[in-house]
């Protein structure tokens, strides 16, 4: 089977381009063939199918001229459409697998996709379907407003960037695509790596046909180990607002342990600060880190805490956890509690809580039986069900159930 797919970032940025590479992996290592599409970057991985990539959209912005330019891009990509042809024609895809494709290639590449009667799945990573946002947030707090298709919710609360400007290009996005081209119903089948963002999507009022298929990870990339007791823990992802970073320097300020959190992002200098200004002296800020060095740090330490104050969808960084033999502590919200067993894998805590958070956080480091008992049994569960070979095979199935 030849399969197209598609995603605006050709380079690990995020989950949503994790999960888009590793797809292409476990199709070919089962030899389908795999075409791509994307946008270009200096950041992008060589690609042969690069020729047809998009150009470069700058979301930052620039003078008057540019911000109109990318508003049209984002509303409705011609450029998008015509590249998407030439591939097509060259390498006539039997079905079209979309991963994260909003603004920098817009949804107009579904339009093309219909023309040349190209089946069309799409892997939803977050709530982009019903929320103007993206992540249902308003300036770090959860908010569903937009509920019913009520977008303009998104321009009055100023929800993109705290900008009226922004907010505005993005309600006028959703009404194109929702009211007016409804183009999203053109989507033969949505995956969602979550039981709970198909259940939210619904209750927002999108319609769709939903299959559950959660995220993967290949245990052999992983080497576990389950006997720190160094009453060490770990943050890693990015540092933002709602993934609830205070809550947990709040819950193990004076605690016996040390906590490192890897990773960077616009709330970095905001977090160094607080824990300097408290002076909290046992926080390490280590930075970015690559792969290998990223796994050497959670393999060496007791557990990781997942603090989010979002609607996570199904997140990788705990499925990483769970692979290198490492419990998780996490917030009791969105998709987290579906692979997060309590006191099997790990444990939850009440969002936003640093009291109950702290409770957890000293419960588990206290038995450290139980707590390597349960790093073997997350990387059990890995190992049986969060499998490429499970995984293909459901996705296999999906495709089939659309080529004829």
């Amino acid at each position: 089977m030849r399969v197209l797919l598609a995603n605006k970032f050709f380079y690990p940025k995020g989950g949503d381009a994790i999960s888009f590479f590793s797809t292409a992996e476990v199709l070919r290592k089962n030899g389908h063939e795999v075409a791509f599409f994307s946008m270009h970057s200096p950041q992008n991985i060589d690609s042969p199918d690069s020729r047809y990539f998009v150009s470069y959209v700058n979301m930052d912005g620039g003078g008057m001229i540019d911000n109109i330019k990318m508003a049209g891009k984002i509303l409705y990509s011609f450029e998008a459409k015509n590249k998407l042809s030439e591939l097509i024609n060259t390498q006539h895809p039997d079905i079209a697998h979309l991963h994260n494709i909003c603004h920098q290639i817009s949804p107009s590449i579904i339009d093309t996709l219909k023309k040349h009667n190209i089946p069309v799945v799409m892997t939803m990573h977050d709530y982009k379907l019903t929320c103007a946002a993206y992540t249902l947030l308003v300036h770090g707090n959860v908010c569903e407003e937009c509920s019913g298709g009520k977008y303009y919710k998104a321009l009055t609360k100023k929800c993109i960037k705290n900008s009226r400007l922004k907010s505005a290009v993005n309600v006028a996005e959703m009404y194109l695509h929702h009211k007016i081209l409804h183009i999203y119903e053109k989507v033969d089948i949505f995956i969602s790596p979550s039981r709970f963002l198909i259940e939210k999507t619904k209750q927002m009022g999108f319609p769709g046909r939903f299959v559950y298929l959660p995220n993967f990870a290949d245990a052999g990339k992983f080497e576990p180990f389950y006997t720190s007791d160094n009453k060490t823990i770990v943050y890693f992802g990015r540092l933002i607002k709602e993934k609830g970073i205070k809550v947990l320097i709040d819950a193990v300020k004076g605690c016996n342990l040390r906590l490192k959190i890897i990773g960077d992002g616009p709330q970095r200098k905001e977090l160094e600060d607080k824990v300097s200004r408290e002076g909290i002296s046992n926080i390490e800020f280590l930075g970015y880190k690559k792969s290998d060095a990223l796994q050497n740090e959670i393999r060496n330490c007791m557990f990781t805490v997942v603090p989010s104050e979002w609607y996570e969808n199904n997140p990788l960084s705990i499925i990483e956890s769970f692979a290198l033999g490492k419990p998780v502590i996490g917030a009791k919200i969105g998709g987290i509690p579906e692979l997060i067993k309590e006191r099997e894998t790990g444990l939850l805590f009440e969002p936003g809580n640093s009291a109950d958070l702290r409770k957890k956080i000293e419960f588990l480091l206290s038995d450290h039986t139980l707590c390597n008992k349960m790093g073997i049994n997350a990387r059990r569960f890995v190992e049986e069900e969060l499998t490429p070979e499970k995984h293909y095979q459901s996705l296999l199935q999906i495709y089939q159930s659309l080529v004829k």
